[in-house]
């Protein structure tokens, strides 16, 4: 039987790339102002759904609307249980399962994919679980995988997928720059005193994921559109074998600088292609509007 590829929301995909490469997504759950939230359209994606299912959606601008405003925003990990009745839809079916998912150094969710995997296992000794760790997050994740499911469209087997996976999930580079330093305050990554001054001065933060998965700030610049050249330039100066690249661009709602992040890149550098996405709320909650990030395989830290 074909594996199948579960992934969670924060690998941030367009929700039709999803849906066209049977991809199931385990969402992760957000709240505002202490309330869950409906989940947005592409957090929820199963190849089997159930009939009865109610859910209701609010779109990514509605987010970002809410938290541009005073909606503080709140993410909640998936439970082991939560991962458990996911994984057994597919799982009792005989589906070998490859789940890529959030870094370990940003969430403990990771540990709790875990938890059930083994769960399951020990009720079911056929059941075929891998669970990978990408060490990244949003447009790096979702990078992931793209690169997975055309594998395995091409013909690729699990195994082949899986092993291409960890030799290639270092190589994975992901900066971003964030436009609302008080959200980065409320989520305690920044002081208050820090984004004041910020704030002040027109500094914009540029950050990477690093080889443990964990948020590294890199260096300030003064502005916005600096910050986005140097996305660009961490990008030509890291990338390798451009040519055969997909570029992925996620943006907290601010698609005009993620259309001039692409327009960077392609008019001084040939690439296959540059794909765009949203960035969902599991980041978005901890950056507020404006998060723009560029993911591509480069040169491992």
């Amino acid at each position: 039987m074909k594996p199948i590829i579960i992934t969670d929301s924060n690998c941030d995909l367009n929700g039709d790339y999803l849906t066209d490469n049977k991809i199931a997504v385990i969402p992760i759950r957000f709240y505002l102002k202490g309330d869950k939230m409906p989940l947005i359209p592409s957090y929820n994606y199963l190849i089997e759904k159930d009939p009865n299912d109610l859910t209701e959606y609010m779109t990514y601008s509605e987010f970002y609307d809410e938290i541009r405003g005073d909606g503080i925003a709140t993410t909640s990990q998936i439970s082991p249980y939560d991962f458990k009745r996911y994984f057994n839809i597919y799982a009792s079916k005989g589906y070998p399962i490859i789940y890529i998912g959030f870094s370990s150094g940003l969430s403990n969710t990771l540990d709790n994919a875990i938890l059930a995997r083994q769960e399951i296992m020990d009720e079911d000794k056929e059941a075929d679980i891998t669970i990978i760790d990408t060490k990244s997050a949003t447009s790096g994740q979702g990078l992931l995988v793209y690169y997975a499911a055309e594998m395995l469209k091409g013909g690729s087997t699990k195994n082949e997928v899986i092993n291409w996976i960890e030799e290639n999930s270092l190589k994975v580079n992901v900066w971003f720059t964030v436009d609302d330093l008080e959200q980065l305050k409320r989520g305690g990554r920044i002081s208050q005193t820090t984004a004041n001054l910020g704030t002040l001065l027109n500094v914009k933060p540029v950050l990477r994921i690093d080889k443990f998965g964990k948020l590294v700030p890199t260096q300030r610049v003064r502005g916005r559109k600096r910050a986005l050249i140097e996305l660009f330039e961490q990008l030509k100066a890291n990338i390798v074998n451009s040519k055969e690249q997909i570029i992925f661009i996620n943006h907290g709602d601010c698609i005009e600088d993620a259309e001039y992040l692409k327009s960077l890149i392609t008019d001084k550098i040939e690439v296959k292609d540059v794909i765009i996405n949203y960035t969902g709320p599991v980041i978005g909650t901890h950056t507020g509007a404006g998060i723009l990030s560029v993911a591509f395989l480069g040169t491992a830290e």
